[in-house]
């Protein structure tokens, strides 16, 4: 992807082979739909800032398990998620979880890889959902982000919605083995503009390169904090 088109620019046809709503994906996104809404009394506002098709980073701060199913069935159009590629060994649960649109990385190292298959998800168009603090909040509280999910915004040239999750540590966070009761609210962002960045990126050095990661990085997390 070339980072200075238009994220729905579509002259080879990519954006066919985006993530799609296939009927498991649709039951799971119904099911997490009505739970949130009817055991969480979920409210979710701005959703409409989320494009309905072409490449977009989900940004989201992390708490919880009910994290990714919330957004999941939060958003209108099908969101790819982040899963330990071990899972994918699993049988009846890898199936399961490809046909939820995740992504195999590995938490043992291999990032190169990782990357890779996000950023050619990215490619053909779809959602994927990233959490820049790396894993969950022990307190509930916001932690920094890592320069991961900068490089992400660097390589793929995608659009960067912020959202923020308010609630569920509360209701399922580590303190927590089982979900409890609890009140949901997801907030979604405006689009963040990194274009001056990226501009630089391809023509400064690795030492800046590397400070660029983690600015864009700090910037998102700022955003979601500010929700």
């Amino acid at each position: 992807m070339n980072p200075t088109s238009s994220p729905l620019q579509d002259p080879d046809g990519s954006l066919a082979r985006a993530a799609r709503m296939t009927w498991t994906y649709r039951t799971a996104w119904w099911a997490s739909r009505l739970a949130a809404r009817c055991i969480y009394r979920t409210r979710i506002e701005h959703v409409e800032r989320i494009p309905r098709i072409g490449p977009v980073i989900l940004a989201s701060n992390h708490a919880s398990l009910a994290d990714p199913p919330l957004i999941g069935g939060s958003v209108p159009r099908a969101v790819c998620f982040l899963a330990r590629d071990t899972l994918f060994q699993i049988p009846l649960l890898g199936w399961y979880i490809r046909r939820l649109n995740a992504v195999p990385v590995n938490r043992e190292g291999g990032g190169g890889a990782g990357l890779k298959a996000i950023l050619d998800r990215l490619q053909a168009g779809s959602a994927i959902l990233l959490f820049p603090e790396g894993t969950r909040s022990a307190d509930g509280r916001l932690k920094p982000a890592r320069s991961g999910i900068g490089l992400t915004v660097i390589k793929s040239g995608a659009p960067v919605i912020p959202i923020r999750l308010h609630g569920t540590f509360e209701a399922w966070g580590r303190h927590r083995r089982f979900p409890g009761p609890g009140r949901f609210r997801v907030v979604v962002g405006a689009p963040l503009d990194f274009e001056a960045l990226r501009a630089e990126a391809r023509t400064c050095d690795k030492e800046r390169l590397k400070a660029i990661y983690q600015e864009i990085a700090d910037s998102i997390m700022a955003n979601i904090a500010a929700l």
